[in-house]
């Protein structure tokens, strides 16, 4: 008798542990996706980028672009000044399909995927983190702890990565990213972005994206202007031939 209620007791546990888990699991699934909802939820988007490259010693230099998004998986971004960067741009489709054009080669070429890991004309992104494509769809999600504003999520690639993990906090009421931390294979974190949104509308936005290379001591902010949401972009202004106009 006693060694069936012994049984039960065990039989108990393992099930309430494996309910924890599920729940820990779809808390996390649900939050990445809130996320996801947040930062795609427009149609379509336009606007203007300033790029400040800032090195070790502080020293500034200053870039512009613009950038278009349609759904989840086109994004057009492309520099327009200074003189020597302009008309750089790297077009993002579905498929984990991405575009580089370099208007000094005059065509476009294919980015492998082996070559995502690879920085995107000098500043602290990659091309990977300029992908247009929902993180729910990349990251497999984990809920790490809950504080005070938000949720920390350790987020693992599904697919061939160069990071090993990102270290996620969420703001607990709208869902936007507020920082991310990016670690390499030998679990060093090598990267963090520090996010900052506003409210334009109905949509939120975020108004600076802040890259620090923590190897490099350099770090690459992107300001957003003049964002625009909805005017009715087609999948034509997202085609290679677009690109390279």
């Amino acid at each position: 008798m006693r060694s069936s209620k012994i049984k039960s007791a065990v039989l108990i546990a393992l099930c309430a542990v494996g309910s924890i888990f599920s729940a820990n699991a779809q808390d996390a699934n649900s939050i990445l996706k809130k996320m996801d909802d947040v930062m795609y939820s427009p149609k379509d988007m336009t606007g203007k980028n300033k790029i400040v490259l800032i090195d070790k010693g502080g020293k500034q230099e200053s870039r512009e672009a613009t950038i278009q998004q349609k759904g989840t998986d086109k994004r057009i971004f492309r520099f327009t000044s200074p003189a020597s960067q302009a008309g750089i741009a790297v077009l993002s489709l579905p498929n984990d399909i991405m575009y580089l054009y370099l208007p000094a080669f005059g065509k476009e070429r294919r980015i492998a995927t082996s070559a995502k890991n690879q920085n995107f004309a000098g500043t602290d992104f990659a091309y990977d983190d300029m992908e247009s494509k929902p993180y729910s769809d990349k990251y497999t999600p984990k809920l790490l702890k809950t504080e005070a504003n938000v949720f920390v999520l350790e987020l693992t690639p599904k697919s061939t990565s160069d990071y090993s993990k990102i270290i996620a906090n969420i703001d607990k009421t709208n869902f936007y990213p507020v920082s991310m931390e990016y670690y390499d294979k030998g679990n060093t974190k090598i990267k963090e972005a520090k996010y900052t949104f506003r409210k334009i509308g109905n949509y939120w936005s975020a108004s600076e994206i802040e890259m620090t290379d923590l190897k490099k001591n350099h770090k690459t902010k992107m300001q957003m202007s003049d964002v625009k949401y909805d005017k009715g972009l087609t999948d034509d202004d997202f085609s290679v031939r677009k690109l390279k106009q």
